[in-house]
């Protein structure tokens, strides 16, 4: 027997319907599960592929936590308040690409002595102790399928302020994800600033 037309689009919308059901699913009980820190950190070894199935479609998706969960609870509002600068733990923002993320080491060098009876300095010191470093989850990224560059040091040379897409720290405690770091936010910024929107700026 012959189905008609209409009868196959019925069908592809049933399944189409039936698929988008079970990736909210897959979604949803996921997202605790990713809001938790990886253990083990990076292999070292460059790959576009996702660990799981459902990493993959939550970076299709272009769903990202907010406020992912922290292995330890830094504070930025209190170090920031305390007089450290942005450049004092993210190295190399200003003359590179990346703002590196310290390890453990660079932390106890002040927790040797500081508030060494805190609990989430007692946690940084077991990372220390155990020869393990912090495996923080990082905020702001791009899906290496984007295929996107982003160079921090000609920001801050421009004198983009960190707070454009990183908010105002001095009132955070563990970094969140203020800015949805989209192609459109950042042609609009290019735009208004008047610097190139060539593809080849941010893209290779």
């Amino acid at each position: 027997m012959s189905v008609s037309r209409n009868g196959k689009i019925g069908l592809l919308i049933v399944v189409a319907c039936a698929c988008a059901c079970g990736a909210m699913k897959l979604l949803a009980a996921g997202a605790q599960q990713s809001a938790q820190p990886r253990q083990g950190g990076n292999s070292g070894v460059y790959t576009p592929a996702h660990p799981t199935a459902l990493d993959a479609v939550r970076d299709y998706l272009d769903r990202h936590p907010l406020q992912p969960v922290q292995p330890i609870a830094y504070t930025h509002k209190v170090h920031l308040a305390k007089g450290l600068k942005c450049e004092t733990c993210h190295v190399g923002v200003d003359t590179g690409p990346e703002a590196a993320i310290p390890n453990v080491q660079f932390c106890m060098a002040c927790h040797q002595v500081i508030a060494t009876d805190r609990p989430e300095i007692k946690k940084l010191t077991a990372y220390r102790d155990r020869g393990e470093d912090v495996p923080w989850v990082r905020v702001y990224n791009y899906s290496p399928s984007a295929h996107v560059f982003f160079n921090h040091a000609p920001h801050i040379r421009a004198d983009v302020p960190c707070t454009t897409c990183h908010g105002d720290m001095t009132k955070e405690t563990t970094a969140r994800r203020l800015v949805n770091m989209n192609m459109g936010f950042c042609i609009t910024c290019h735009t208004q600033r008047s610097v190139s929107i060539d593809c080849l700026t941010c893209h290779y």
